[in-house]
This record gives structure tokens, sequence and C-alpha cells, in this order.
């Protein structure tokens, strides 16, 4: 972990975690309440069991939306104050949807949620790039994932132990403190890693031609759109998660361990990558990726349609497919990184939008397509390794 380049001042193995604590702040957002979704259903009135999927969907919108405008300003003023305003910003959305007392109210605090830790991704991936590339940057990238891949794994127990000492609203409060203290490690550790020299004047012009050399090169919004597709099948599998193993399986108490087989394997997958990717390479690594994604998606298609599904062949298959996903995800986000370096931050903030937007359209679409089977999720893999 020591060929990590971390910024002065800091270990490289801090400088990995503190990466991957800022990436946790948008998981945590996703998972944590994965346990809570019937709750809040139920107290708020939401009868139709799909509409609760929005509790998440609507997060993802904001997720994506607002990554167009940190990575200009984090060009212009630096990583490090956007970050700061950010976090701040995510725990008062927090505190906002811990006290809705309607479902449009709790909708409108996970879009504000989901607007500020925007960032997070934005920041992550343009602070690692400050300091390396291509391969380098897809090691670093692979381990901060790995710890990262942790909280999918105990987020959901988490939030289920929440539930045992209070309602629902205590899991939105705990996404506040979380929160807070990434703030607090940001502002007593994490020194700016953007020279002023290389700062980029905001400006009609200069971000005209950064989209414009971001979505015409062939690398860069080839990737991002592939990235866009696995990241679609992440947000399906949260969405549904809960309506699968409780309702589809009938799992009850045992879902968030169910969950965590499938989420262990992302973490597994990103293990491997970070061991290989600089031995083999980006590309052949998330090219087999698909491929095998595509061959198991293949062989779960006619388990479903078969009408043999159970409990432990959806997990076998999920799992498994999880870690073909886990196997591109950082690789697909270094190589569209790759040759926009120069203007990371906009360049993220562009292809995050592009990944999380796209995602949010095809975890929607299958999410809502939902029957009480695991067959549209076993063809919207199959689509999306295509």
């Amino acid at each position: 972990m020591n060929s990590h380049r971390a910024p002065p001042g800091m270990h490289p193995r801090e400088f990995v975690a503190f990466v991957a604590a800022v990436m946790a702040v948008n998981a945590f957002g996703v998972d944590l309440m994965l346990p809570s979704l019937a709750d809040i259903g139920n107290e708020l009135g939401v009868s139709e069991a799909n509409h609760r999927q929005w509790i998440i969907t609507v997060y993802m919108m904001g997720f994506g939306a607002g990554q167009l405008v940190y990575g200009p300003l984090a060009d212009r003023f630096g990583r490090r104050p956007v970050l700061l305003l950010t976090l701040a910003g995510f725990v008062g959305a927090s505190i906002f949807a811990a006290s809705s007392i309607t479902f449009p109210a709790l909708l409108g605090a996970r879009l504000l949620q989901g607007l500020m830790s925007a960032s997070t991704r934005v920041l992550a991936v343009a602070i690692v790039r400050d300091g390396s590339s291509g391969r380098q940057m897809a090691r670093t990238m692979s381990v901060a994932q790995m710890i990262f891949f942790l909280v999918p794994i105990l987020a959901p127990t988490l939030g289920q132990l929440l539930l045992e000492f209070g309602p629902w609203r205590f899991i939105f409060y705990a996404l506040g403190t979380f929160a807070g203290l990434v703030f607090a490690w940001t502002l007593v550790r994490v020194p700016e890693t953007l020279p002023a020299e290389r700062r980029v004047p905001i400006s009609l012009t200069t971000l005209r031609a950064s989209y414009r050399l971001t979505l015409t090169n062939r690398d860069s919004l080839g990737y991002a759109i592939a990235a866009s597709l696995t990241f679609g099948g992440i947000v399906a599998f949260v969405s549904l998660s809960q309506q699968i193993f409780v309702d589809g399986f009938g799992a009850g108490d045992r879902f968030t361990l169910f969950f965590a087989i499938c989420a262990c394997a992302m973490g597994v997958a990103s293990f491997l990558n970070a061991r290989l990717v600089e031995r083999l390479g980006t590309r052949l690594i998330s090219q087999v990726a698909v491929l095998a994604l595509i061959a198991l998606s293949l062989v779960h298609v006619a388990v479903t349609l078969s009408g043999v599904e159970t409990l432990w062949s959806y997990i076998f298959f999920q799992a498994l497919s999880m870690t073909c996903i886990g196997l591109c995800g950082a690789n697909f986000g270094a190589m569209a990184m790759e040759p926009v370096g120069h203007i990371a931050g906009t360049a993220s903030s562009l292809q995050g939008f592009i990944t999380s937007i796209g995602a949010v359209i095809v975890g929607s679409a299958i999410g809502q397509s939902y029957a009480g089977t695991t067959t549209p999720l076993a063809i919207g893999y199959l689509g999306i390794g295509l």
C-alpha cells in the first residue's frame, strides 16, 4: 500500500482510508436505510411497494446532477473547501430527512442529500488523480473501493441495529453523524491537493472546451457510458434487494446477511483487481469481466424462465455478477480519466453525471419491472453486459 501517492503530511495508508471514507458517505446514504424501507413506507403512507424504490433512485438523481457543479468548482477553488462545504450540507440534509413527516418531504430531503454527496464521488477521483494516473490510479481506487465495499456489507446490518433502538429516523441522524466525522477529518488532516497554478477559472469558454474534450474523446466517453451501465446493475440490485429477499423469498431478518454476501463479492473483486491491475492492465481485466457477466446472465435468465430459481441460486448468480461488476468499476473509471487528467475535476464531474444518471435510468427500468420474480434483474444484467 505504500506505493500509493499521498498528499504531504498524510501516510499512504491514511490517504487510502480517507478516500474510502469520503466514498463511504455516499454508500451509507444508499445502503444504511435498506432495512427501513418498509417502515418508512408504512409510516408515510406509501401503498405501492415499487414506489419505495424512489427513496434510493431520487437520491441517485441528485447524486448524478450535482456532479456537474462540483467539478468546475473544485478546479477553480480547490478540492478541500468544496468538500468541506458539501459535507456540512449533507449533515443538514440528513437532519431534514429525519424530521420529514410526508413522503414528498422525505424525497426532497433525499434529493438534497444526493446533491450534497455528489461531491464525494467527484473529489475522491480528482484528489487521487491529482497525485497519480493510469494503473497506479486504478490500484489506489481499487484499494479504496475494497475498504469502501465493507460499507454495503455492514450498512444494512447497522441499519437493522439502529432500528432495534429507535425509529427509522435514527438512520438519518446516523448518516449526519458519519458525514460530520469525515468533515472533521478533512478539516484537521487533509491538505489541498490542487496547486494554485493548476486552478482553472470558471468561464463558459473553459467549461465548453472541457466538456467538448471529455465528450469527444473516445476513451473518456466510452468508458463513462460503460461505467453507467454496470453501475445501473448495482442501483437495480440495491433498489430491489429488500423486495426480492424479504417479499419474494421470505428471508425476513436474514435479509442483511444475504445482502452482505452479494456485496462482499464486490469487495473481493476490488481486492483482486488491486492485486492484478498493474500486472494485467485495466482493459484486459474489465473486458474479461464483461464477457463473464454476459455468460453468467445467459445461464441466470434460463434458470429464471424455467421456474427453478431459489433463494440460493439467486444469491449464487447475484454474487458472481457483483464480482464481474466489481472488476469493471475502478478500471472503467481510471480508463475514462486517463486522457483528461489535466482537467480532472471538470472531467470527473461530467463523467460522474453520465455514469450516475445513466445508472438511475438503467436501475429504475429494471427495478420498476419487478413483479415478484428475479427475471427482470437477470434479463437486465444480460442487457448491461451486451
